[in-house]
């Protein structure tokens, strides 16, 4: 796929102790595509997430976000590349002591001086984009999984990134609630424009929503194509995983 690279791993190494999860990663997400992490559990689609935002350093290897090399920066210097793309964290990781309306106005609050009716303006306008009304004076304990999915994404585009990461969106969740979160990944881009990359095991989901399929093994990118591509490749381990066959 061509275009401008918003994200670009290059050669990225990690290990955790003798555990060698990524081996040399190399892949570019393309500026506006919607990019599915496919691969058995374990092979650290998870861990190259993280490296996206600088959670996670690589030992060694490069990691850009628009051109500029991120893996050196320090804490302060990673703020402006964290305003420029949000993540939903498996699990959604809300704060559980603050309500609904102050999770989703957390980055505001740290990184923008805003006035507190524009605050309660903006976190109105995103819960509404990602389909919730009503909710703002919750606790996350009173809401269901799936909400407590939307509710983290509200937040995670709070800063109006240019790109989403998404950390297995779909897990734990049936299937109904399931397909509406992929919806909305689909409705995230078309509405906001924004760059994602969708990290999952869920075959269904990546089917729904992927422009390209990376397929991650033994620590680097085994396939890189659409998802029929994938279902039609040569090599029967993508084929077979992206079929439903067993990968362990």
């Amino acid at each position: 796929m061509s275009g401008e690279a918003f994200l670009r791993f290059e050669k990225v190494t990690k290990s955790f102790g003798e555990k060698k999860v990524l081996t040399g990663v190399d892949l570019t997400v393309v500026k506006g595509e919607t990019i599915v992490v496919l691969g058995g559990s374990g092979t650290g689609k998870s861990v190259l997430l993280r490296h996206a935002i600088g959670l996670m350093r690589p030992d060694s290897g490069a990691v850009y976000v628009e051109g500029e090399p991120i893996q050196d920066l320090a804490e302060d210097e990673l703020i402006p590349v964290r305003k420029k793309i949000g993540m939903l964290f498996q699990g959604a990781a809300l704060f559980d002591s603050m309500s609904v309306f102050e999770n989703v106005a957390f980055s505001l609050r740290q990184h923008l001086d805003l006035e507190e009716r524009a605050i309660e303006a903006r976190v109105g306008r995103f819960l509404d984009l990602v389909e919730l009304e009503g909710v703002a004076d919750l606790m996350p304990s009173d809401l269901s999984g799936g909400m407590r999915k939307r509710v983290g994404l509200a937040r995670a585009i709070a800063l109006e990134p240019a790109g989403i990461l998404y950390d297995e969106p779909t897990t734990g969740l049936d299937p109904i609630t399931a397909n509406s979160i992929n919806e909305l990944i689909l409705s995230m881009q078309d509405k906001l424009g924004v760059t994602t990359v969708v990290v999952t095991h869920d075959i269904m989901s990546a089917s729904h929503v992927a422009d390209r399929i990376a397929f991650l093994d033994e620590g680097k990118v085994r396939f890189l194509g659409t998802f029929q591509e994938a279902r039609d490749a040569s090599d029967a381990r993508v084929r077979d995983f992206v079929r439903g066959g067993m990968v362990p």
